[in-house]
């Protein structure tokens, strides 16, 4: 499974608990099951590769980490979708971001243009090339407000 893959997958884990509302180490562990994930596989191909010892690490720090700052990340939306309403943004484009800038902010491993390109990846195959822009513009945005960043600190 490549970074790219878990990170998607962290998406479906941030967004299946908006509607379970399940602890995020409790959805994390029920979904990586090897049973379940294998009844998921048959279902979508991003399930086809079980993570790795890293990425199962990388899944619990961001699962966790959105839940925990689900209230800052939606703020941040908010403050850089002028003109848009955050509960007009669909809960998975949402969760996309959130998980981008949770990366941005807290991820030292994650450089912010990676952040923002996959986050734009998969808004565009989830919900479509209007949205990948909407997402661009958002975090885009976000991006150039903070702070310049030392270069070796955040590589």
């Amino acid at each position: 499974m490549t970074r790219a893959n878990a990170r998607e997958l962290a998406v479906h884990l941030i967004y299946g608990r908006e509607f379970t509302g399940e602890e995020p180490e409790q959805i994390v562990n029920a979904r990586l099951d090897k049973e379940y994930y294998q009844k998921l596989a048959q279902e979508n191909d991003i399930y086809s590769d079980r993570p790795s010892g890293a990425q199962v690490r990388y899944l619990d720090t961001v699962v966790t980490g959105v839940a925990n700052r689900a209230q800052e990340l939606n703020d941040q939306i908010r403050k850089f979708s002028i003109g848009w309403d955050v509960s007009r943004i669909s809960r998975l484009t949402r969760c996309v971001m959130q998980l981008a800038i949770f990366e941005i902010l807290y991820m030292e491993d994650v450089p912010t243009g990676v952040a923002i390109s996959e986050a734009v990846r998969l808004a565009k195959k989830y919900d479509g090339d209007d949205t990948g822009s909407f997402v661009n513009g958002i975090l885009g945005s976000f991006a150039r407000s903070l702070p310049p960043v030392n270069t070796e600190e955040k590589a």
